[in-house]
């Protein structure tokens, strides 16, 4: 041993001094860099990589390097940043050279081999390697701003100040992310990881592997290694612009649902009329809440029991396209048994429809635009409760129970461009269930959709998402190419090239101001709409006592 050696392994002996005992060969000053700097670039590894005996290889070939480039190393004082820009360089190479289970299948350094890399003995290796699968669940949804300071605060001794200082950050935001991470993190996740990551720390084992591993002799310096810089995660705005675009578009569900009671009431003129629209609005408004409320209680079964995630997550799909198909059906049938009492309470109870607004074709209860194009009137509205045998409305503007129109459609059942209602049909389709090119709703379907739960082509939801494209959601993510979710079934699940398929960075804030339009373009006129109802058709007060 050198006479330097002891002086060396001091720990406080600065960066510089090692780099120069390492200069002149001597390699207990190298396996003081090791000793001092693996937990660092392990922890950037499997921060970047999800695989615990990858990030520990790359980890090595990064040490390797930096023995045979030590001599290029122009600062050293700046050992650490100059590590980390090796092992970010290796991590770059291997994301654009191999597919993400191609690197988890990789085999260890051959020139390690042998060697362990992990302190854990051989017959604890299945339920170790399963542990790490599950760690790494958890660890993927979140973004890797908030994944790298947590996975370095666990294996650091839980020390922010240690923390801050590898990742050149200050207190204040080390502690902003950490607390980030954690509200990511699910509550029932949250105290595995914390033990899993403490006992995945490398140990002498570590050393070990990497000095087995280096040269013979110190190889004359080449050219200093390119750095190169690594992608920052835009998955943060990302997930508050799909949940913010998925209750904008589920609120008009809900709007749509609380002011046709509202206008329901206004045009009803019987008891029962009142009583059918009570107990409908009641029925479907706590039905379809009971139908979310089972499919997130599916989420939750899907977390718990892991390995049933597959048929837990279909039958969710399966019941949402069960049901996206029949509520069209019931629409057009609770519509029909509308008109019919209607038109049974005309002949029973002729009183209560007396008043001429309430006379079948009333100007009050229809209004029809004189002006017109192309023989179609520019504005159609029906206010009325229709009867039997009457049709829908139709115009470039159209409103009623059934609505069809040339530019824009509301009601119960809508067609057009753009549309609004319990069921919508268009290029731009808004309501509780909306098809269209673009569907938004509490349950959206579309080549683009947006909702509490979607379908489509691309598909973005609070709660389930089917895509066949891109599926993205806080609960299932369902999708032929890339899934973003906690319950992610796909070619590429939970994974940098998912969030990328997933994701347009650069269109979060035109997206925000597009879902704010749509937010408006939901409320709007079907407020205008109850005010129109209830002007028209509302009971008026009673008139005050004669008081001569």
């Amino acid at each position: 041993m050198n006479s330097r050696t002891p002086a060396l392994l001091d720990p406080a002996t600065s960066d510089a001094d090692l780099v120069a005992a390492c200069r002149a060969g001597e390699r207990a000053a190298f396996a003081r860099i090791v000793e001092r700097y693996q937990r660092l670039l392990c922890s950037l590894a499997y921060a970047a990589t999800g695989s615990l005996s990858e990030s520990e290889d790359v980890a090595q070939e990064t040490f390797i390097v930096a023995w045979s480039e030590m001599g290029r190393l122009q600062e050293p004082a700046k050992l650490r940043p100059w590590l980390c820009g090796i092992l970010r360089h290796k991590l770059g190479r291997l994301h654009r050279d191999r597919d993400r289970s191609t690197m988890r299948a990789a085999a260890g350094m051959e020139a390690a081999e042998g060697v362990a890399t992990t302190d854990l003995p051989v017959p604890e290796q299945v339920g170790h390697e399963e542990e790490q699968r599950l760690l790494w669940r958890a660890l993927a949804q979140l973004p890797e701003t908030y994944r790298e300071p947590l996975v370095l605060y666990y294996r650091e001794n839980r020390s922010i100040e240690h923390v801050a200082g590898e990742l050149d950050l200050t207190e204040d935001a080390v502690k902003q992310r950490l607390a980030r991470g954690r509200k990511l993190l699910q509550e029932q996740a949250l105290a595995f990881v914390e033990g899993a990551l403490a006992r995945t720390t490398p140990g002498k084992a570590f050393t070990l592997g990497v000095l087995a591993a280096l040269p013979a002799l110190l190889p004359v310096p080449a050219k200093a290694a390119g750095v190169g810089a690594a992608v920052v995660a835009h998955g943060s705005m990302a997930a508050k612009t799909t949940g913010l675009a998925a209750v904008l578009a589920s609120a008009s569900g809900v709007v749509s649902t609380v002011l046709q009671l509202r206008v329901g009431l206004d045009q009803a003129r019987t008891g029962r009329e009142r009583r059918l629209v009570v107990v409908t609005t009641a029925v479907v408004f706590f039905g379809c809440l009971a139908f979310i409320g089972a499919i997130w209680g599916l989420r939750v079964a899907a977390l718990r029991w892991w390995e049933q995630r597959a048929v837990l997550a279909v039958a969710a799909q399966a019941a949402i396209v069960v049901f996206i198909v029949a509520w069209p059906v019931a629409i057009v049938r609770l519509m029909a048994c509308f008109r019919r009492l209607r038109s049974e309470e005309r002949r029973l109870h002729p009183a209560s429809f007396q008043a001429e607004r309430d006379r079948v074709g009333s100007r009050a209860g229809t209004y029809r635009s004189r002006a017109a194009l192309f023989g179609v009137p520019l504005v159609h509205v029906r206010f009325a409760s229709p009867d039997e045998g009457e049709g829908p409305v139709f115009g470039w503007i159209a409103g009623g129970d059934r609505a069809y129109g040339l530019l824009f459609a509301w009601g119960g059942w809508a067609v057009a461009p753009v549309s609004v209602g319990a069921f919508a049909v268009g290029f731009l389709a808004v309501g509780a269930v909306g098809l269209g090119v673009i569907g938004l709703g509490t349950f959206g379907v579309g080549l683009l959709a947006i909702g509490s739960m979607a379908v489509g082509l691309k598909a973005y939801a609070g709660i389930s998402a089917l895509g066949w494209f891109v599926a993205r959601s806080n609960g299932f993510g369902v999708a032929r190419v890339a899934a973003d979710a906690p319950v992610a079934l796909a070619e590429h699940a939970n994974t940098p090239a998912a969030l990328a398929l997933a994701v347009d960075p650069n269109a979060q804030q035109n997206q925000m101001i597009v879902y704010g339009v749509i937010a408006l373009a939901v409320i709007v006129p079907m407020v205008l709409y109850a005010q129109a109802v209830r002007r028209r058709l509302g009971t008026p007060r009673p008139a005050p006592p004669d008081r001569r």
